[in-house]
């Protein structure tokens, strides 16, 4: 299908995919099913090729924007939502490529990948976190080797939490130069996820999202061509998530964004139901609370994002989507709080709307940049540290 072309008009259709999506979240939440139908909607809605450039068929939305959808679908289907953004972890910085002269290699790539999820609607996940590491990529356990004539990698290791597993039909592997145990550099490889010697494990059962289907993943002498190297380049990996690290982890911001403005709908929602419980002035107040907080949470993404849009890699733009995501992680769980003050059982009666979102929202901590991440990097920008080099972060 072809994707609209004016920005409301895209909006309305994730609302309408939203909806779409909505009813399954109850039971995905309860491991009644594996998460995967909501994921074959968003498929069947285009919606892959956000971030494709137009001139390849997509939408060719900018970073601002994308937020703004993630956030609608967040608000219908969390879990989703966050699977959705996985997809884009990986297209992201591919799309923004656009109208760069690259290398031969890096062209060829690129046409390649787009074409995947444009004409063939292909979902590609990111696998990267690693036991006791979580999302690092420096100190990366999972190496690659050079086959001797130049022609293909063979990739071993083990990724701990590898979202849209089973679910997505690419892998986008970080792994480190297992030919030179010196170097910190890493390099991104596509991993089909039929590639002779990739397995995944059972789903994990988390206490939230586990319509994300996350599942550790196993890669045994998985041999990759060289034409599946990302952008045909090594070791670009690490200075690429310290000059734009938009990508590497703001896409959370506005999923968990679209959950928060669940939530406080489904309080008012609550608290409206009760004859005469909205008149009281201390209700209100608490609304009123709950209204100023993610208004103001909202504002900030949506600054951040047009940010990016407009200044990619700058240092203030790096530096805003850092302080949104720490603002979002602190809003959804004071935003829980107080739904639990207003709406006593039905936010606690396991399987009502108010007491899944409640968990989901307190989740935005875990994905990284975690609170202490974000708040070190603007501490590092407001006393001049040099946040363009690899060697100031733990990345």
């Amino acid at each position: 299908m072809t994707l609209p072309t004016h920005f409301d008009d895209l909006l309305k259709l994730a609302a309408d995919t939203g909806s779409a999506i909505a009813p399954l979240a109850a039971a995905t939440d309860a491991a009644d099913d594996d998460g995967h139908e909501a994921y074959r909607v968003l498929r069947e809605s285009g919606l892959l090729a956000l971030l494709v450039p137009r001139e390849a068929g997509g939408a060719g939305l900018g970073f601002g924007d994308y937020w703004r959808v993630l956030a609608e679908l967040g608000a219908h289907h969390g879990a989703a939502a966050l699977g959705f953004n996985m997809h884009h972890v990986v297209i992201g910085a591919l799309a923004e490529a656009a109208g760069t002269r690259l290398s031969p290699a890096a062209d060829a790539f690129r046409t390649w990948m787009l074409g995947e999820v444009v004409d063939g609607r292909k979902m590609f996940a990111s696998a990267t976190s690693e036991a006791g590491r979580g999302a690092k990529l420096r100190g990366m356990r999972t190496r690659y080797r050079r086959s001797g004539d130049g022609t293909h990698y063979v990739l071993n290791g083990r990724k701990d939490f590898v979202s849209l597993a089973g679910a997505a039909d690419y892998y986008v592997v970080a792994a480190a130069d297992g030919d030179d145990e010196e170097s910190a550099e890493i390099s991104h490889f596509v991993v089909a996820a039929d590639d002779p010697g990739v397995g995944f494990g059972p789903v994990r059962h988390l206490s939230a999202m586990y319509g994300t289907s996350t599942a550790p993943m196993t890669l045994d002498e998985v041999v990759v061509p060289r034409s599946r190297l990302y952008l045909g380049v090594e070791g670009m990996s690490l200075f690429k998530v310290v000059r734009e690290p938009h990508w590497m982890f703001a896409g959370y911001t506005g999923a968990y964004l679209g959950m928060a403005r669940a939530l406080y709908r489904h309080t008012v929602d609550r608290v409206t139901a009760a004859p005469g419980r909205a008149e009281s002035p201390v209700v209100q107040q608490e609304l009123g609370r709950m209204s100023a907080r993610l208004r103001a949470a909202r504002a900030l993404v949506h600054e951040a994002g047009d940010l990016v849009t407009a200044e990619r890699g700058s240092l203030e733009a790096n530096a805003m989507v850092h302080a949104a995501k720490y603002v979002v992680g602190e809003t959804g769980p004071l935003l829980a709080q107080d739904a639990l003050r207003l709406c006593g059982s039905a936010a606690v009666s396991r399987g009502h709307t108010l007491e899944r979102l409640i968990r989901e929202v307190q989740f935005a901590h875990v994905m990284p940049a975690k609170p202490h991440e974000c708040l070190e990097y603007l501490g590092k920008a407001a006393t001049g540290v040099n946040l363009y080099d690899a060697r100031t972060f733990s990345w």
